[in-house]
């Protein structure tokens, strides 16, 4: 198989895949209406605000202003097929865009000027980053931008591993950008409405800037360039080739994040980025590089979203990064499940249209692949084959919010876990739980928007309606201090009766220990065959303590005990056990216990005060603090909460830290709860088993 072809000055033929990213409201799906409408796939550009854009069209995104699934699309530029995928910009939905950004080409980061989204800009990088995704920086809304590019700079670049190069910088008439200079074809161009932006003479004055402009953009590309060192330190001026070779080169590779600028609502700077991307964004064949795959070898396809539709069944769209795969023929996925391809459709403009086969780089929505799921990888089902590897990736996040589900109308308690499954085949970073000690469906997520979301959905595609309550917690009882009980079960109701009579040492153990059970019966007062029923009872006996809830860290010992040769049974002994222990359980001074976490709450340093109320006001035992590891400019707060206060933590960290602050749980141990509050939880507990 032959790579794909490029020019002199490396341009990558064949299809791109290029992931749009950014924060929340940055303008990355005007964006996406504007690359449609200049590459010609739409005819008039919609607006987000007006309901009428071709991404967020569904009722949820419509209904809450902001993208909540990746929107897809695709359009043909100059001889070049894109495929752009939009991701959501809320830490939220953070995880749709990763299955994207594995077989992804290249990523547009869409900000604007706005100090309060740096913190998100810097966590959506830092996915980038991580993934070593080529990205290019894409200024937004710079007709509204109040502040000097250089300040802009000093203003993004912390977010940023790599260096930010400024590719353009704007041309300012009366305090509002009218136009820009492309730093790299030293031409000016001026803003048109909708329309490619026309090339005009440099601005009277505008030359030293852009000269000053230009060397700084020349003295950074010189450092991955001894060539182009040489020749500044000489002042020759480079040829106009390889300054773009060495821009293509250095994006490819990461070393740089070039910054272009615009307006995506007007239409601004999108020819410009259109041609970046023709001429700078690596293909398949980079793509796999970087995935260290082999050129040669068996068809492969990475699975980047998966849909439910209505009428076309499910559609898995997929990456296609070896190789091409006809429409009917027979695949294997990662966990080695064979599927048929049910029909292939390509994106274009947003409607599907049909295709008869999946070339190298196409990104197409492959029918009713009913195993596959997103993040897999799937390649030719042929004799011997074997399944292959899914794709490096971040792996997805643990659940950091969750309620328990009320299920509206009986009728449709059979019909929820169906749904929720598919909800989670098309959004891995839900959680369904079913408790049986709690009786609880709980469904679990990112965040508050995240699961209300899940929710409308669930209501409007499959006429499911899910109310939401306050999940029950894991609380636990124990016991204060060591009694002895005895526990006789007789009865007499014609033939054999039941006879079982024990004497139990009951006693606390330490926490954590659990339960055990030993014996200390001499002279055969209970027989040997007997005692495993005896434990059983005490297990039985444990399930339910006198507060309501099950019984840890206690040891009961069997001390004697007595029996009839006729009456006695395995049931009857068992059931003296129980009476044993639940009396001795009451009269040993019962204690509440709760689950107490582990929580590493991470905030930006500024937010960090905050923070630490926050944890006090919960309960919580503040163990200390540290700076984020590898996050500049953010800190790692360590404390212990119990599980019952932790609740509503991550609504209160988003709010204080512009959508970006969060936190790792885990169990640490179980710890007493005492007065008004146990009184309360006890309270309770018996309500619920009252009700």
């Amino acid at each position: 198989m032959n790579e794909t072809a490029k020019t002199p000055l490396g341009r990558a033929a064949g299809p791109r895949l290029i992931a749009i990213v950014g924060p929340y409201q940055s303008g990355k799906t005007t964006l996406l209406e504007s690359l449609l409408a200049r590459g010609g796939a739409l005819q008039r550009q919609g607006k987000v605000s007006d309901g009428t854009s071709l991404g967020d069209a569904t009722p949820e995104a419509r209904a809450h202003q902001m993208s909540v699934e990746p929107n897809i699309a695709c359009v043909d530029y100059m001889g070049d097929r894109y495929t752009f995928v939009d991701c959501p910009g809320s830490i939220e939905f953070l995880n749709d865009m990763r299955a994207t950004l594995a077989a992804c080409d290249l990523a547009i980061v869409v900000c604007e000027l706005d100090e309060k989204k740096v913190p998100l800009l810097q966590v959506i990088l830092r996915e980038l980053e991580e993934q070593n995704i080529p990205r290019l920086l894409f200024l937004n809304k710079i007709d509204l931008a109040t502040s000097s590019i250089r300040e802009s700079l000093k203003l993004l670049q912390p977010a940023s591993r790599a260096p930010l190069l400024l590719r353009q910088i704007p041309i300012w008439q009366n305090g509002i950008s009218t136009g820009f200079i492309d730093l790299a074809l030293e031409r000016a161009f001026i803003y048109r409405e909708h329309a490619p932006s026309t090339v005009v003479d440099l601005p009277e004055g505008e030359l030293p800037r852009e000269k000053e402009a230009r060397y700084s953009m020349l003295e950074r590309l010189a450092d991955y360039d001894d060539t182009l060192m040489e020749e500044l330190i000489s002042d020759i001026e480079p040829p106009r080739d390889q300054v773009f070779d060495d821009l293509t080169k250095d994006v490819r590779g990461g070393q740089i994040v070039p910054i272009l600028m615009g307006a995506a609502e007007r239409g601004n700077g999108v020819t410009r980025l259109l041609k970046a991307l023709r001429h700078e964004s690596p293909g398949v064949a980079e793509t796999r590089e970087r995935l260290n795959l082999a050129a040669e070898g068996p068809p492969l396809a990475h699975v980047l979203r998966t849909m439910h539709t209505a009428h076309g069944g499910k559609l898995s769209f997929a990456r296609v990064l070896r190789g091409s795969f006809a429409d009917g023929a027979s695949v294997l996925n990662s966990h080695g499940e064979e599927d048929r391809i049910s029909g292939l459709s390509r994106l274009t403009g947003g409607s599907l249209a049909k295709v008869g086969s999946a070339e190298e780089g196409d990104t197409l929505a492959f029918g009713r692949l009913e195993h596959a799921l997103t993040g897999q990888t799937f390649t030719e089902a042929k004799t011997n084959a074997e399944a292959p590897e899914p794709l490096a990736m971040q792996p997805t996040p643990e659940p950091i919010h969750g309620f328990a589900l009320v299920v509206k109308d009986r009728k449709d308690e059979v019909r929820v876990a169906a749904a929720l499954g598919k909800l989670i085949e098309e959004d891995p970073a839900l959680v369904f739980q079913q408790d049986a000690e709690a009786s609880e469906l709980r469904l679990l997520g990112q965040g508050e928007m995240h699961l209300r979301v899940a929710l409308e959905r669930l209501s409007a595609r499959y006429n499911v309606n899910v109310g939401a309550r306050k999940r029950s917690m894991s609380y636990r009882e124990t016991i204060r201090d060591a009694v002895s009980t005895r526990g006789r079960h007789k009865k007499q109701s014609g033939g054999h009766g039941q006879y079982g009579d024990v004497l139990i040492d009951v006693r606390p153990q330490a926490r954590g220990e659990g339960f055990a059970f030993s014996e200390t019966v001499h002279g055969g007062t209970v027989p040997k065959q007997y005692f495993a029923s005896v434990e059983i009872g005490c297990r039985d006996g444990m399930a339910r303590g006198p507060l309501g809830f099950p019984v840890v860290d206690v040891a009961v010992t069997l001390t004697d005990g007595s029996y009839h040769t006729v009456d006695s049974s395995d049931m009857a002994f068992r059931a003296a056990a129980k009476l044993a222990v639940t009396e001795a359980l009451a009269k040993a001074r019962p204690v509440l216990l709760e689950p107490i976490l582990s929580v590493d709450v991470h905030v930006p340093t500024d937010a960090l005060s905050r923070a630490t109320g926050m944890v006090s006001a919960r309960r919580g035992q503040i163990l200390g603090y540290d700076p984020r590891e590898g996050w500049p400019g953010w800190d790692t707060l360590k404390a212990l909460i119990p599980e019952a206060e932790i609740g509503d933590l991550i609504l209160e960290l988003r709010s204080a830290t512009a959508g970006v602050g969060t936190y790792a749980a885990k169990f640490n141990h179980m710890a007493e709860l005492s007065g008004k509050p146990a009184e309360h939880v006890v309270a309770q507990r018996a309500h619920e088993r009252a009700g």
